[in-house]
């Protein structure tokens, strides 16, 4: 699939907002459906191959809360992009944690919007290309599987639900065990995108969350540790 023949949905309330970024879409070649709010939204998702979700957050009767919640819980894995004016470090963090794969706040520039669509579409294909004769990835480390194919986490026989981006941070700590990574690595590795300011604080936010799934409270293991002024590792 060109990417220029991707179909996105672009979930926005604001009749004027999803005409400009439709219009310069458009103008790229990409097919495009409209939702004007958050239920209607996941309703496409479900009935229509969607390849990326453009999505604002304060929508009527489903916010993008939400529409993301649920779209990630039905294992809809494409590229989503928040486009909000909540504009706080704080709400950034929330809808990345929350499974969105970037997030740009309004009033925005639709040329740069345009480039982020274009570099999502480009790294969601480059991860999704079929290896033939490569072998399976999958990570086996105490009672800890990842199958990367099937991008499942079981812990001890039991299935550990994570979003697509808590996956990859883990996937990529359990693959080199005992290596360091800086939060700028994993940010650049697992966004595909340049580092910025708060990026530390949203691997931070992963990592805390990834923790927790993995039960490392209950359990007395460790299998992410925190090296202090460096980065993360895998313990493993």
């Amino acid at each position: 699939m060109a990417m220029q023949q991707a179909l996105i949905l672009i979930a926005e309330d604001d009749p004027d907002i999803a005409e400009l970024i439709a219009l310069h879409l458009g103008r790229e070649g990409y097919r495009l459906l409209k939702a004007s709010d958050g239920r209607e939204a996941v309703r496409l998702v479900q009935a229509n191959a969607v390849d990326l979700v453009i999505l604002d957050i304060m929508m009527p009767h489903m916010d993008g809360h939400e529409a993301i919640r649920i779209i990630r819980e039905q294992q809809h894995r494409m590229p989503i992009i928040f486009l909000s004016a909540k504009t706080s470090d704080f709400d950034k963090i929330t809808g990345l944690v929350m499974g969105a794969d970037d997030y740009m706040t309004k009033p925005f520039n639709p040329m740069e919007l345009l480039a982020r669509v274009n570099a999502q579409l480009r790294r969601f294909k480059q991860l999704n290309q079929p290896v033939s004769a490569a072998p399976l990835t999958t990570v086996v480390s105490g009672g800890l599987t990842i199958d990367q194919e099937q991008r499942t986490v079981t812990l001890y026989d039991e299935r550990i639900e994570l979003t697509p981006k808590e996956f990859d941070i883990l996937h990529l700590l359990a693959s080199h065990p005992k290596k360091v990574f800086s939060a700028e690595h994993i940010f650049q590795q697992v966004w595909g995108e340049a580092y910025y300011e708060s990026g530390g604080n949203t691997v931070m936010v992963h990592i805390r969350t990834l923790r927790k799934k993995l039960g490392e409270d209950k359990q007395h293991q460790q299998w992410i540790k925190t090296v202090w002024g460096v980065g993360y590792a895998f313990q493993g």
